[in-house]
């Protein structure tokens, strides 16, 4: 009988090893009208790496789970800090989880009627994001912030349902870290 040797997570940087790894890379410039500062938006260059995904490929059906690793890296647009674009779920009913593997940061959950609650990202840190919440990694911290995640497959991702009033908070640099600022 054969032992098959199946893919692996290095926990300190969140890495995948596996040979059929699904990447995704989000460039600065596919995030316009995401951060406020538009100066320092166009100052930066369109192919700046704002954050990648990696993640096992999965069958997309009921009761079928997708785990994946979301890395931001450290910056800001003016004094804003890189994130994710942040999302709801198509299927709206669906949950995640997040663990925290590397970095420092935070996670910003969202109701659909605007209500938000912020988590502190860090290594081992454990994030249970419910069904009708919106989610966004910001990265606080002066290295890659990496976060491990498992959802349903079947979730999908819904960017255009915070197009109009996107999140309610943002997060910049302050002399002792980061301030949060609402932005209703």
């Amino acid at each position: 009988m054969n032992v098959l040797t199946p893919p692996s997570i290095n926990y300190v940087t969140g890495k995948i090893n596996a040979g059929n790894l699904v990447e995704k890379v989000t460039l600065l410039s596919s995030l316009d009208g995401i951060f406020a500062d538009k100066a320092a938006y166009a100052s930066l260059p369109e192919d700046r790496v704002i954050y990648s995904v990696e993640m096992l490929p999965a069958e997309s059906a009921e009761g079928e789970l997708n785990f994946g690793v979301s890395h931001i890296e450290a910056g800001s647009v003016g004094d804003e800090f890189f994130m994710t674009r942040g999302h709801f779920h198509e299927r709206i009913e669906q949950a995640e989880y997040y663990f925290g593997s590397a970095g420092e940061g935070l996670l910003i959950l969202q109701t659909q009627t605007g209500a938000v609650t912020i988590e502190k990202v860090v290594p081992g840190s454990i994030h249970h994001i419910g069904g009708s919440i919106a989610h966004r990694l910001v990265n606080t911290g002066n290295e890659r912030l990496s976060a491990l995640a498992v959802w349903p497959s079947i979730a999908g991702h819904n960017y255009d349902g915070l197009k109009v009033q996107g999140f309610n908070v943002r997060v910049m640099k302050d002399e002792g870290g980061f301030i949060i600022t609402e932005c209703f």
